[in-house]
């Protein structure tokens, strides 16, 4: 199976101006994330990478990221700085591949994840190979019901912080939500009866086969994808399924959200680092 691993990264960020190569625990954030991609592919065949940014400007910075990665050898792709999500960008990035190198599954990882589990990529690359009817696939976790009373918490500070799903019985998602899917009536009583709440986690990894990516990238934004600033909707409420797979964070990842947004975020990294040992052995 052909397979890109699209790296977006953005220089200019509203909140963490020079993310990509911040530095997390002694490297900086791209070259964390672009080992975890080299780390893939080099344990599967017919698998590339490459990054993603902005066609660099005078105020938008993405001269150092295109730099950053000449100097490390990490290939690099400039991208319109009109791409309005990293699924965007990873389209480009896939469309101008030579035709003989065409990809059938792109994978979007985003430049701002260092903590992303290899497992998790290989993950969605197997549901393709499982499943050759899946389309788009997506990964989740289900949370303890400690873990839920914690992303209860943060909601309280940040309501639109953790994206929840519903899995349906085909494997398939039924909806995403930035509100706590589901309602849970008689909970006292399921926190005795069973170890895990209802609730399931989704993780921001996309992979999509070529065609499916273009659909994405050429249609409309979705009412309730407007409403929720959740990109995925995209294609549910254009009968499109999204597979769901489900996965589970190393011991010591259990907390990790999906990427970095702002210094406090690195700060938080920087400590699970120290706690738990580095992803990468």
């Amino acid at each position: 199976m052909n397979t890109l691993i699209v790296i977006p990264a953005r220089y200019g960020s509203k909140r963490f101006p020079g993310k990509p190569l911040a530095e997390l625990a002694g490297k900086p954030i791209l070259q964390r994330v672009w080992e975890i991609a080299d780390s893939v592919c080099r344990s599967r065949t017919s698998c590339r990478a490459v990054v993603a940014t902005e066609e660099p400007t005078d105020h938008n910075g993405s001269a150092r990221i295109i730099r950053f990665c000449e100097e490390h050898d990490i290939p690099v792709l400039p991208t319109p700085a009109s791409c309005r999500s990293g699924s965007d960008r990873a389209w480009i990035a896939a469309g101008r591949q030579p035709e003989s190198e065409r990809p059938e599954v792109v994978l979007n990882l985003q430049g701002d994840n260092p903590l992303c589990p290899p497992a998790f990529l290989h993950a969605l690359l197997d549901a393709f190979e499982q499943h050759p009817e899946t389309q788009v696939a997506t990964p989740f976790t289900r949370l303890s019901w400690a873990a839920l009373d914690q992303l209860r918490r943060s909601k309280q500070d940040s309501p639109f912080s953790g994206t929840t799903v519903i899995v349906g019985r085909d494997g398939n998602a039924v909806w995403f939500s930035k509100n706590l899917l589901p309602a849970i009536r008689g909970e006292a009583d399921l926190r005795r009866q069973q170890p895990l709440s209802p609730v399931c986690r989704h993780i921001g990894l996309y992979a999509y086969r070529f065609p499916a990516l273009a659909y994405f990238a050429n249609a409309p934004q979705g009412e309730y994808e407007k409403l929720e600033q959740l990109e995925q909707l995209r294609f549910l409420e254009n009968g499109i399924a999204v597979r769901l797979v489900e996965v589970a964070y190393p011991a010591g990842y259990e907390q990790m959200t999906s990427g970095i947004d702002t210094p406090e975020d690195l700060a938080r990294a920087e400590q699970r680092i120290r706690e738990a040992g580095e992803l990468l052995k």
